[in-house]
């Protein structure tokens, strides 16, 4: 526990450590965390060994700026490192107008089980400040084309709004998502995401959620768009539309796996 407190206090008082954490804890607020877990999605973008069922998870989080002076600094955030074959696949933040993205050079400390990286651009008052990370594991279990997957998340401050977006793979049937997530918080048409709305959530609330499905396609999602795509020009738009619907959660792209798609679907 004490460990875990020490990690919370360091992310809220990266600004001023000279200054008491009564001073700083509403510095920077952590308003909304949306998490989309996409099993079977893509592999990771270094994987030359393909006979593995990948895990893609991304995490998009929006920090406002409480203190009345522009901010810049550190920013820590835990990350289940301990999952098997843990890697990152993308790092980045925003522009202040959120019109552009800044894939960013991050610290991995291992011990701790944290990433951390430096703000792009300085914070103003008030203002928001937008990341996204995105890593891959292997965490599904297999058991012929039955699939299933544990997840937890545990809170590493208080959030005013989580977001947890489950996208089943291409293909997949029997999907079962144990709590059921609630209808009226699903997406409009998107029938193939599944999404959790949790709000103020306290530092150190955990969520579990399980998930399981049958599946025989070997293939991640990513590369039959991709094939879908070659077999009909046609098809562009609404394969870029279901890769769009994968990563949105209240309006939010994961955009290093979004533009790896899209690169490859222009390379074809």
């Amino acid at each position: 526990m004490k460990k875990y407190l020490l990690i919370v206090v360091t992310f809220l008082t990266f600004l001023c450590p000279s200054h008491s954490f009564a001073d700083d804890a509403n510095i920077l607020r952590m308003e909304e965390l949306s998490i989309q877990v996409m099993p079977e999605f893509a592999y990771h973008p270094n994987d030359q060994q393909k006979d593995h069922v990948p895990l893609l998870i991304g995490y998009q989080g929006t920090m406002v700026n409480n203190s009345n002076q522009p901010q810049t600094g550190n920013i820590e955030i835990p990350l289940p490192m301990k999952d098997k074959d843990f890697r990152i696949g993308y790092v980045a933040d925003y522009s202040n107008d959120f019109s552009e993205t800044y894939e960013i050079e991050y610290i991995i400390d291992p011990e701790i089980g944290t990433i951390s990286w430096t703000t792009s651009e300085e914070i103003a008052p008030n203002e928001r400040y937008k990341f996204v990370i995105e890593f891959y594991s292997d965490n599904i279990n297999v058991k012929k084309d039955v699939k299933s997957l544990q997840y937890q998340f545990k809170s590493f401050a208080d959030i005013d709004l989580v977001n947890v977006n489950f996208t089943e793979p291409s293909g997949a049937k029997n999907v079962k998502l144990t709590p059921a997530a609630v209808e009226e918080q699903n997406h409009g048409n998107e029938e193939n995401t599944y999404s959790y709305l949790y709000q103020n959530v306290k530092a150190g609330e955990v969520k579990n959620i399980t998930l399981s499905y049958t599946r025989s396609e070997s293939k991640p999602t990513t590369e039959l768009l991709n094939a879908q795509n070659m077999n009909d020009e046609t098809k562009d738009k609404k394969a870029t539309n279901l890769a769009i619907g994968a990563f949105s959660g209240l309006g939010v792209l994961s955009v290093g796996a979004l533009t790896f798609l899209m690169r490859k679907l222009k390379e074809h």
